[in-house]
């Protein structure tokens, strides 16, 4: 019977900032993609995914998280408001059967 040896190395991921995205797929588009993944030491698949990313929905890469934040924001107000609704229904209802 033989036993599985586990790797003890880990992937480490990197995070590129959007504005560093949108620069390298700028040069990519002048250059091309192979060669600015090689001078840069990316891999081509990463830098073909950002751009179909960015073609998907026609828009800057910030402009997309910008509107994802928004969007996230508007969420939570939307919750706050229906608890301060249900809050004051409750209050509305208590205040009715108070004899005056």
């Amino acid at each position: 019977m033989k036993l599985k040896k586990e790797s003890t190395t880990s992937v480490i991921r990197n995070k590129y900032t959007v504005q560093f995205k949108e620069q390298v797929l700028e040069r990519a588009d002048r250059d091309g993609i192979p060669i600015v993944a090689i001078d840069l030491g990316l891999s081509e698949s990463m830098l073909y995914s950002w751009r179909s990313k960015l073609r998907q929905t026609n828009q800057p890469l910030e402009e997309k998280k910008l509107q994802q934040a928004e969007l996230a924001r508007l969420k939570r107000e939307n919750i706050r408001l229906e608890e301060e609704v249900a809050f004051l229904k409750k209050a509305a209802a208590y205040f009715a059967k108070i004899p005056k």
